[in-house]
């Protein structure tokens, strides 16, 4: 999810100030903080919660917020849904 987000948006690694994931209760095999230290995220401070469990909602599901710093205009930044996840946002383009 990270590296999609990486290259839809044309963002580098200095370009990021820090990112806020959560995860649903489900995810309990590593901290999504954890995969992102691992394909390079080391230098970024990082930070997991846990989403709040509401019936129904989708499970095994990662969130990611990034802080980034840009010039382009928010309606510019494209966000990236992936695999069951789209069914969230089905209102934004690709």
């Amino acid at each position: 999810m990270l590296r999609e987000l990486m290259a839809r948006n044309e963002l580098v690694e200095d370009d990021i100030i820090s990112v806020l994931f959560t995860a649903t209760p489900d995810v309990v095999s590593m901290f999504p903080a954890t995969a992102a230290r691992g394909i390079g995220f080391g230098a970024i401070p990082l930070l997991c919660a846990s989403e709040i469990d509401v019936p129904g909602s989708a499970p095994r599901c990662i969130r990611a917020l990034l802080h980034v710093r840009t010039s382009r205009q928010t309606a510019d930044l494209r966000h990236v849904y992936l695999h069951e996840a789209k069914g969230l946002r089905d209102d934004l383009p690709d």
